[in-house]
């Protein structure tokens, strides 16, 4: 270990997926640096802002060579905190990241590292895995924590269509998020320690309605945020900054109700990008933000066979490159289709960075939480629609 290394450990006790979300929950930049004995290099991940902007493995680099080491289950690994000047050649989410390469573990697709047959070890994975995505938070503040609460096993934390305007942090436990459907509810998410509950819109304006429902998966331990302390803080951030939180958090219910409306294989999914041309093409480098002044647009990723619909936008919401809310939308993962009439009018990104470089860590994490949320409902909504629409589908 180096003299300059900020974060240390083992693999077998913070996995890799644990690893990415810490590093990037606190906007880390600096090396990762692997170590397993079963190989005489070490393995690389350069990350950026919290986000993995390359990897080496031997002869793997970029995604190929991040996606090898979830198969490193043994190992030690240390973080230097440093300036990377290193190329950017994955431009993949973080959260969306992590799925994949746990996606993969489990299917087979990706070599464990270790002495031990890889088709026992993958079997025993693909039993007891749960394939409903998990999410967890950053450590606790436990000095804005103003209240405890428990749930037991089945409890309702939150029901959908009530109203409440309280956050709550999960001190200990499995919750999971869960939508109404005709035929039978419907689980999207699983979230654990440090992960939150609640709408951060709702300190801006109040009267908020609950959008899912939330139950105890096993007993849960519930911390209530300081609300007034919070919505002090956001009353000092600028009307545009506000008003880019709640659409952002409206993003969220948006994808979540798009993936439950393509689980339920709702034809007219598949006709809203009928009739608009592209804004904002995927995988295309876009630097700057937009907010909508009238008309409508889509936010949609593109597969190999299918357009995925994730969020219809309209009037005041924003799109483009967001630098500071990693959602895993577009530029560089879903395109912006538009309506005829649609008027927009430029932001600057830069301006925003700023005030939110100023902002409380508890207020990045809940900020941090709410965009991984929406990266991994993103990728469910995919499935979804690959299983509803076209089996073929990428």
């Amino acid at each position: 270990m180096t003299d300059n290394v900020t974060l240390a450990g083992n693999l077998s006790f913070l996995n890799l997926g644990e690893l990415l979300q810490l590093l990037g929950t606190n906007a880390s930049s600096g090396t990762l640096r692997i170590i397993s004995k079963y190989t005489s290099q070490a393995g690389l991940i350069y990350m950026e802002k919290g986000n993995p902007i390359n990897a080496t493995n031997g002869s793997k680099s970029g995604l190929e060579a991040l996606f090898s080491f979830f198969g490193w289950k043994e190992g030690q690994f240390e973080f230097i905190q440093e300036s990377i000047s290193n190329e950017k050649v994955i431009t993949k989410s973080r959260m969306e990241i992590i799925l994949d390469g746990l996606r993969l573990l489990d299917e087979g697709h990706i070599e464990v590292l270790g002495p031990t047959s890889t088709s026992v070890e993958l079997s025993d994975v693909d039993i007891k895995s749960d394939s409903t995505p998990l999410i967890k938070g950053p450590l606790v503040d436990y000095s804005l924590v103003v209240d405890e609460e428990g749930f037991y096993d089945g409890d309702e934390i939150v029901q959908e269509g009530n109203h409440g305007n309280w956050i709550w942090v999960i001190l200990e436990g499995v919750a999971e998020i869960i939508k109404k459907t005709d035929a039978e509810p419907l689980k999207i998410l699983r979230i654990s320690d440090g992960a939150f509950l609640g709408s951060v819109a709702s300190l801006l304006k109040g009267n908020n309605v609950r959008s899912a429902t939330v139950t105890a998966a096993g007993n849960v331990q519930l911390g209530m945020l300081d609300a007034q302390l919070i919505r002090s803080e956001l009353a000092n951030l600028s009307l545009q900054f506000r008003d880019l939180v709640s659409c952002i958090d409206m993003r969220l219910k948006d994808v979540t109700n798009m993936a439950t409306a393509i689980h339920c294989k709702d034809e007219k999914i598949k006709q809203l990008v009928n009739g608009k041309k592209t804004l904002v093409k995927q995988g295309k480098n876009e630097e700057r933000l937009f907010q909508i002044r009238s008309g409508e647009a889509i936010v949609a990723r593109e597969t190999n066979n299918a357009i995925v619909p994730l969020v219809h936008l309209k009037k005041g919401a924003y799109f483009g490159h967001m630098p500071f809310f990693d959602i895993g939308h577009e530029p560089y993962s879903a395109s912006v289709f538009a309506s005829s009439d649609l008027k927009i009018s430029a932001v600057k990104p830069q301006e925003l960075q700023k005030e939110y470089n100023e902002l409380s860590s508890t207020l990045k994490n809940i900020f941090e939480h709410l965009a991984t949320c929406i990266s991994a409902t993103t990728l469910i909504a995919c499935d979804y629609f690959k299983k509803s629409f076209c089996n073929d589908a990428d």
